[in-house]
């Protein structure tokens, strides 16, 4: 959590949201502690599947906060009102977590280790694997909410979980960095259609490297 003292045009839209510095904290802390108790769980449930089958179905974690600037911008996208209550209860991403997974098959492992947690709630589940977005983006999103135990009550916070590949996330890395960081007025004509069929290209490579993963386990 960053204790730096924002600067005046932070500072104002702050102000838009938090009535003072320590609301923004609060906030912040709240959703750093849901994010935190999520990637505990993981790694236990990592560490049991290292133990049990001497493997691990997760590659890396990944995890953010969204700045104040963003949430205000979803906010006034969405026509709802600039308040911290219209945020935890209508922002499913607020805080965000990105598992990162070797193959396939251990995307919706860690889906349902996560979801036979009864204390955790599922909000809503979009499977961009099995019907992948208009641009070629696949990964699983649950967004789910997860009970933080503070030293005076138990807040059930909303957060974002995504679950994808390494493969997964090669593309969609790559495409988010040479895509969204572009001036999208200059890119080249047919640049969205090459990105869509290199995901293709990718997503046949997942399924053949998820399809020799399980050729050398039946063989042993």
């Amino acid at each position: 959590m960053s204790s730096l003292v924002p600067s005046p045009a932070q500072a104002n839209t702050m102000s838009r949201l938090f009535s003072s510095y320590q609301e923004f904290l609060q906030l912040q802390h709240l959703y750093n502690a849901a994010i935190k108790e999520v990637k505990m769980r993981l790694e236990v449930l990592n560490d049991e599947f290292r133990v049990t089958y001497e493997r691990s179905p997760i590659h890396h974690i990944e995890s953010r906060l969204k700045t104040t600037e963003s949430i205000v911008e979803k906010l006034e996208r969405k026509g709802l009102p600039i308040t911290i209550a219209a945020a935890k209860e209508r922002l499913n991403d607020i805080g965000g977590i990105r598992i990162v997974c070797n193959y396939i098959d251990d995307v919706y492992a860690v889906e349902k280790m996560l979801l036979r947690q009864s204390d955790i709630e599922l909000v809503k589940r979009q499977d961009y694997i099995a019907q992948p977005n208009y641009n070629g983006y696949r990964s699983l999103h649950l967004d789910m909410r997860v009970p933080v135990n503070l030293s005076a009550r138990t807040e059930s916070v909303l957060v974002e979980i995504q679950i994808r590949s390494v493969a997964m996330d090669f593309w969609a890395s790559l495409e988010h960095d040479l895509r969204y960081k572009a001036d999208k007025t200059t890119l080249p004509e047919g640049i969205n259609e090459e990105m869509l069929q290199c995901a293709d290209e990718i997503a046949v490579i997942d399924r053949k490297m998820q399809d020799m993963y399980d050729r050398i386990q039946a063989a042993k």
